[in-house]
Protein backbone atom coordinates (compact mmCIF):
# COMPACT_ATOMS: atom_id res chain seq x y z
CA UNK A 1 0.00 0.00 0.00
CA UNK A 2 1.69 3.65 -1.05
CA UNK A 3 1.03 5.89 1.79
CA UNK A 4 1.79 9.20 -1.15
CA UNK A 5 -1.58 10.32 -0.53
CA UNK A 6 -1.31 10.11 3.80
CA UNK A 7 -0.19 12.91 5.69
CA UNK A 8 1.12 12.34 9.09
CA UNK A 9 0.17 15.60 11.31
CA UNK A 10 2.70 17.12 13.05
CA UNK A 11 2.78 18.89 16.45
CA UNK A 12 5.93 20.59 18.47
CA UNK A 13 4.95 20.81 21.87
CA UNK A 14 6.64 22.80 25.28
CA UNK A 15 7.18 26.16 23.19
CA UNK A 16 9.04 29.09 25.10
CA UNK A 17 10.02 31.08 22.30
CA UNK A 18 8.70 33.19 19.31
CA UNK A 19 11.33 32.67 16.95
CA UNK A 20 10.61 28.82 17.35
CA UNK A 21 7.07 29.38 16.70
CA UNK A 22 7.77 30.97 13.52
CA UNK A 23 10.07 28.69 12.43
CA UNK A 24 7.31 25.89 13.23
CA UNK A 25 4.66 26.92 10.85
CA UNK A 26 7.51 28.08 8.11
CA UNK A 27 8.52 24.15 8.25
CA UNK A 28 5.10 22.87 7.91
CA UNK A 29 3.69 22.19 11.17
CA UNK A 30 0.39 21.48 11.91
CA UNK A 31 0.25 22.87 15.57
CA UNK A 32 2.43 24.13 18.05
CA UNK A 33 1.47 23.40 21.63
CA UNK A 34 1.81 25.74 25.12
CA UNK A 35 2.16 23.59 29.06
CA UNK A 36 0.47 25.53 31.22
CA UNK A 37 0.61 22.52 33.45
CA UNK A 38 2.67 24.28 36.70
CA UNK A 39 5.54 21.19 37.01
CA UNK A 40 6.41 21.24 33.39
CA UNK A 41 9.71 23.05 33.27
CA UNK A 42 8.39 23.99 29.28
CA UNK A 43 5.55 25.77 31.30
CA UNK A 44 4.47 29.37 30.16
CA UNK A 45 2.64 32.12 31.70
CA UNK A 46 -0.73 32.88 29.55
CA UNK A 47 0.85 36.43 28.51
CA UNK A 48 3.79 34.61 27.36
CA UNK A 49 1.74 32.50 25.09
CA UNK A 50 -0.01 34.98 23.93
CA UNK A 51 2.92 37.31 23.14
CA UNK A 52 3.98 34.22 20.84
CA UNK A 53 0.70 33.80 19.27
CA UNK A 54 1.52 36.91 17.10
CA UNK A 55 4.46 34.24 15.19
CA UNK A 56 1.94 31.49 14.30
CA UNK A 57 1.36 31.07 10.93
CA UNK A 58 -2.09 30.79 9.43
CA UNK A 59 -4.09 27.78 9.48
CA UNK A 60 -1.28 26.05 12.38
CA UNK A 61 -3.80 24.80 15.50
CA UNK A 62 -3.08 26.48 18.88
CA UNK A 63 -2.68 24.09 21.25
CA UNK A 64 -2.94 24.46 25.40
CA UNK A 65 -1.68 21.54 27.50
CA UNK A 66 -3.05 21.27 31.08
CA UNK A 67 -2.69 18.46 33.76
CA UNK A 68 -4.90 18.86 36.93
CA UNK A 69 -5.11 22.66 36.39
CA UNK A 70 -8.18 24.42 38.27
CA UNK A 71 -11.15 25.54 36.23
CA UNK A 72 -9.90 29.18 36.37
CA UNK A 73 -6.56 28.57 35.31
CA UNK A 74 -8.48 26.99 32.26
CA UNK A 75 -10.56 29.77 31.93
CA UNK A 76 -7.76 32.32 32.35
CA UNK A 77 -5.91 30.57 29.58
CA UNK A 78 -8.87 30.35 26.73
CA UNK A 79 -9.12 34.28 27.41
CA UNK A 80 -6.07 35.28 27.04
CA UNK A 81 -4.63 32.98 24.45
CA UNK A 82 -7.62 32.22 22.39
CA UNK A 83 -5.95 28.44 21.33
CA UNK A 84 -7.85 26.57 19.05
CA UNK A 85 -7.58 22.44 20.97
CA UNK A 86 -7.01 21.69 24.31
CA UNK A 87 -4.94 18.85 25.85
CA UNK A 88 -5.76 17.12 29.40
CA UNK A 89 -2.92 14.76 30.66
CA UNK A 90 -4.41 14.47 33.83
CA UNK A 91 -6.81 12.94 35.73
CA UNK A 92 -9.54 15.50 34.58
CA UNK A 93 -12.83 13.59 33.90
CA UNK A 94 -14.98 13.80 30.84
CA UNK A 95 -17.19 16.37 32.74
CA UNK A 96 -14.44 18.63 33.48
CA UNK A 97 -12.77 18.53 29.92
CA UNK A 98 -16.00 19.12 27.64
CA UNK A 99 -17.17 21.89 30.24
CA UNK A 100 -15.36 24.10 27.99
CA UNK A 101 -16.90 23.62 24.61
CA UNK A 102 -13.72 23.85 23.14
CA UNK A 103 -12.46 20.06 21.33
CA UNK A 104 -10.13 18.47 23.33
CA UNK A 105 -7.59 15.73 22.96
CA UNK A 106 -6.76 13.22 26.34
CA UNK A 107 -3.98 12.21 26.96
CA UNK A 108 -3.21 8.62 28.11
CA UNK A 109 -0.31 7.30 30.34
CA UNK A 110 1.25 4.51 28.61
CA UNK A 111 3.69 4.25 31.32
CA UNK A 112 1.87 2.05 33.99
CA UNK A 113 0.87 -1.10 33.68
CA UNK A 114 -2.79 -0.46 32.91
CA UNK A 115 -3.83 -1.97 29.64
CA UNK A 116 -5.79 0.95 28.00
CA UNK A 117 -8.34 -0.47 25.57
CA UNK A 118 -10.44 1.29 22.71
CA UNK A 119 -13.81 0.32 24.23
CA UNK A 120 -12.37 1.71 27.53
CA UNK A 121 -11.08 5.01 26.42
CA UNK A 122 -13.90 6.37 24.40
CA UNK A 123 -16.42 5.16 26.99
CA UNK A 124 -14.70 7.31 29.36
CA UNK A 125 -14.37 10.23 27.22
CA UNK A 126 -16.61 10.07 24.37
CA UNK A 127 -16.69 13.90 23.86
CA UNK A 128 -13.03 13.87 23.09
CA UNK A 129 -11.81 14.78 19.75
CA UNK A 130 -8.81 12.30 20.10
CA UNK A 131 -6.43 10.98 22.15
CA UNK A 132 -2.54 11.11 22.77
CA UNK A 133 -0.48 8.38 23.25
CA UNK A 134 2.57 9.55 25.83
CA UNK A 135 4.83 7.15 27.67
CA UNK A 136 4.55 9.27 31.20
CA UNK A 137 3.29 6.81 34.10
CA UNK A 138 -0.14 7.48 35.60
CA UNK A 139 0.49 10.66 37.52
CA UNK A 140 3.60 11.70 35.81
CA UNK A 141 3.80 14.25 32.90
CA UNK A 142 5.24 14.04 29.83
CA UNK A 143 7.86 15.44 27.76
CA UNK A 144 9.82 12.33 29.24
CA UNK A 145 12.06 11.85 26.36
CA UNK A 146 11.56 7.76 26.76
CA UNK A 147 9.92 5.73 24.45
CA UNK A 148 6.94 3.12 24.96
CA UNK A 149 6.08 -0.28 23.57
CA UNK A 150 4.14 1.19 20.41
CA UNK A 151 2.48 -2.51 20.62
CA UNK A 152 0.55 -1.32 23.25
CA UNK A 153 -1.66 1.49 21.64
CA UNK A 154 -5.22 -0.33 21.50
CA UNK A 155 -6.85 -1.13 18.27
CA UNK A 156 -10.30 -0.64 17.38
CA UNK A 157 -10.59 3.56 17.95
CA UNK A 158 -12.97 5.18 16.29
CA UNK A 159 -10.67 8.82 17.15
CA UNK A 160 -7.75 9.74 15.88
CA UNK A 161 -4.94 9.20 17.77
CA UNK A 162 -1.32 11.14 18.48
CA UNK A 163 1.92 9.37 19.36
CA UNK A 164 4.10 10.71 21.76
CA UNK A 165 7.09 10.37 24.01
CA UNK A 166 10.73 9.78 23.29
CA UNK A 167 10.02 10.50 19.69
CA UNK A 168 13.09 12.06 17.76
CA UNK A 169 14.67 12.81 14.39
CA UNK A 170 16.19 9.41 14.71
CA UNK A 171 13.09 6.93 15.56
CA UNK A 172 9.87 8.95 14.12
CA UNK A 173 10.19 7.40 10.83
CA UNK A 174 9.87 3.61 12.22
CA UNK A 175 7.88 4.89 14.76
CA UNK A 176 4.87 6.77 11.80
CA UNK A 177 5.29 2.99 10.01
CA UNK A 178 4.60 1.14 12.92
CA UNK A 179 1.49 2.80 14.51
CA UNK A 180 0.37 4.78 11.41
CA UNK A 181 -1.06 7.32 13.97
CA UNK A 182 -3.15 10.38 12.83
CA UNK A 183 -0.45 12.87 14.56
CA UNK A 184 3.15 12.60 16.34
CA UNK A 185 3.90 14.92 19.07
CA UNK A 186 7.29 15.95 19.96
CA UNK A 187 8.68 18.00 22.95
CA UNK A 188 12.65 17.27 23.81
CA UNK A 189 13.43 15.38 20.96
CA UNK A 190 13.93 18.74 18.85
CA UNK A 191 15.05 20.76 22.08
CA UNK A 192 19.26 21.45 22.86
CA UNK A 193 17.39 21.76 26.92
CA UNK A 194 14.04 21.90 28.33
CA UNK A 195 11.93 24.64 26.21
CA UNK A 196 14.64 25.74 23.28
CA UNK A 197 14.04 24.13 20.41
CA UNK A 198 17.02 22.91 17.81
CA UNK A 199 16.41 24.36 14.31
CA UNK A 200 18.25 21.39 12.69
CA UNK A 201 16.45 19.13 14.32
CA UNK A 202 13.06 20.75 14.12
CA UNK A 203 13.32 20.95 10.23
CA UNK A 204 15.06 16.80 10.29
CA UNK A 205 12.04 15.88 12.20
CA UNK A 206 9.38 16.89 9.79
CA UNK A 207 11.49 15.58 6.77
CA UNK A 208 11.55 12.36 8.60
CA UNK A 209 7.62 12.57 8.83
CA UNK A 210 6.96 13.00 5.47
CA UNK A 211 9.64 10.39 4.00
CA UNK A 212 7.48 7.89 5.95
CA UNK A 213 4.12 9.27 4.35
CA UNK A 214 5.57 8.63 1.25
CA UNK A 215 7.15 5.03 2.19
CA UNK A 216 5.51 2.48 0.76
CA UNK A 217 4.20 -0.85 2.52
CA UNK A 218 4.00 -4.36 1.95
Amino acid sequence: MSRSYYRTRIKFCGMTRAGDVRLAGELGVDAVGFIFARESKRRVAPAEARAMRQAIAPMVDVVALFRDNTREEVREVLRTVRPTLLQFHGDEDEGFCRSFNMPYLKAIAMGGREEATARTLQLRYPSAAGFLFDSHAPGGGGGTGVAFDWTRIPTGLHRPFLLAGGLTPENVYDAALATLPWGVDVSSGIESEPGIKDGYLMRTFVEEVRRADCAVLD
